[in-house]
């Protein structure tokens, strides 16, 4: 595929500045993945002739931001504008937050299914789906309360063809309950078992935002494991900056935390063997490149 030059010149740029990454390296993906990838989702557009909605699933590390940044680069070359959202936008308040955890001590961090407002997220999708703009799209700052996080002021969007719908289980559904009389992993103890049964029941509130997409992308790491090296690859790198971070045994504590209420074993593995629910499984390896690309 023919690679625009300004195309290529702004994916170069951000990768450079955001990624280290050298120009041939830059080149072999833009030409392999990302160009193809984006072509894709502005054919889906037009066949739509509505905005798109795209959800894009990847748990810790697997480069969610940085592809959803990428595609909405050339998105725009292509001519059409892009809405970026996570689905930490959609977190409850950082006070409906302290209530919840106050009934459940066991919602320790932001993250699991039950600290969102599904309701929000279905109000603005569909005000995007129908082109009820502007849309006040909402917005969080992991910085508030210490780090706890809260709202921030909302974006007013005038324009959105495509919409980057992005994180870590978006899309993701409930499994039957009976995976749970048998732990799929040692981190799973009785404990953690009956808490990830509740967040399993959670998931059921998320359908309706689920049924609002057009078409689901899977980053999948070779190896689940992954995640906790490269989360503490980089807070390793964070602190060598001066930034504050976790030591590797914060970091392990947190990831297990979201592995114990969706593990990906009971949860994302069936999804991406799914013909129907899944569009595109995109393989990451260990150094967060690509492997294979299965559709």
């Amino acid at each position: 595929m023919t690679i625009d030059k300004s195309v290529f010149r702004d994916v170069l740029e951000f990768c450079q500045t955001h990624l280290q990454m050298q120009p041939q390296a830059v080149s072999e993906v833009l030409g392999n993945v990302w160009l193809p990838l984006a072509t894709r989702l502005v054919s889906h557009r037009q066949q739509l002739n509505r905005p798109l909605i795209q959800g894009i699933l990847g748990g810790q590390g697997t480069g969610k931001t940085t592809l959803c940044r990428v595609l909405a680069l050339i998105i725009e070359q292509l001519g059409y504008h892009t809405l970026n959202l996570s689905l930490d936008d959609l977190y409850k308040t950082y006070r409906d937050r302290q209530i919840l955890k106050q009934h459940d001590p066991r919602l320790i961090w932001r993250g699991p299914p039950g600290t969102h407002d599904v309701e929000l997220g279905l109000t603005v999708l569909d005000k995007i789906r129908s082109c009820e703009l502007p849309v006040s799209v909402p917005r969080f700052d992991k910085s508030a309360y210490n780090g706890a996080g809260d709202r921030t002021t909302p974006e007013i969007v005038t324009n959105a063809d495509i919409v980057l719908f992005e994180g870590w289980f978006v899309g993701v559904r409930p499994i039957d309950p009976s995976a749970f009389d048998h732990p799929p992993s040692p981190i799973l103890t009785p404990e953690d078992q009956a808490f990830a049964c509740d967040i399993n029941h959670k998931l059921r509130d998320y359908l309706p935002l689920w049924e609002r997409l057009d078409s689901l992308i899977v980053l999948y790491p070779k190896d689940y494991r992954f995640s906790l090296e490269w989360r503490q690859q980089a807070e390793r790198q964070m602190i060598a900056l001066g930034k504050p971070g976790m030591t590797d045994s914060e970091i392990e504590q947190f990831v297990k935390y979201f592995w114990c209420s969706l593990h990906p074993e009971l949860f994302i593995k069936p999804l991406i063997e799914s013909p129907t629910l899944v569009d595109l499984v995109i393989e990451i390896n260990s150094d967060h490149s690509f492997g294979n690309i299965l559709s």
